[in-house]
């Protein structure tokens, strides 16, 4: 499978900005706005956004479900931000009715990085990512307070987890689509490759 297809879920949050950085990691991308249209890609984006909003369209739009089955399945998933929330076991610091899809055994804390006004960049280190560091756009960002034993760790910042994988489902605390390096949305590419062999 040279050119896989990746969707975007486009419930809520930054859909362009992966669309751009998927097609540009050598991906065919678009958006996903149904159940019927996981059956036509190879591989999910979960976008940043707000975690709360999306969890709550996802059971609106019939799509919690079909989502979860997707990520049971082994389907590849890669969550940035909110969609780290939302591929995580467990959640702190957010409403008890809030919904997540699973798929890494790990505890989140949302927004642990502060408000909106206290965003920052910074420069981590990827495993599975040469060529030096990518640049974390961070952006009311979530981190991993702790992780299961089947979940690899791909990068820390200021003695926090900020990116993980486990089997086919990938997650970051931060946004690597706002920054024109595509190479974790390559990463993530090689992953739906592989998965298909």
């Amino acid at each position: 499978m040279s050119t896989p297809t990746i969707g975007v879920l486009a419930l809520q949050g930054d859909v362009r900005e992966h669309v751009k950085a998927l097609a540009d990691a050598g991906a065919q991308a678009r958006p996903v706005r149904r159940p019927e249209e996981l059956a036509e890609i190879d591989g999910l984006v979960i976008p940043g956004g707000e975690s709360t909003t999306m969890s709550k369209l996802a059971v609106v739009f019939g799509m919690l479900e079909p989502l979860r089955s997707f990520v049971r399945a082994g389907r590849p998933v890669y969550g940035t931000c909110a969609g780290m929330i939302m591929v995580a076991d467990k959640l702190l610091d957010a409403r008890e009715d809030q919904e997540t899809l699973g798929g890494i055994d790990m505890i989140v804390r949302r927004n642990a990085f502060g408000r909106q006004n206290e965003s920052f960049e910074a420069a981590i280190d990827v495993a599975g990512v040469s060529g030096g560091p990518v640049e974390g756009v961070f952006i009311r960002a979530p981190w991993v307070e702790s992780v299961g034993g089947a979940v690899e760790v791909l990068a820390t910042y200021d003695g926090h987890t900020v990116a993980v994988r486990q089997g086919n489902v990938l997650a970051t605390s931060f946004h690597p689509e706002l920054t024109g390096d595509h190479r974790v949305h390559a990463l993530f590419v090689d992953m739906v490759r592989a998965s298909a062999e």
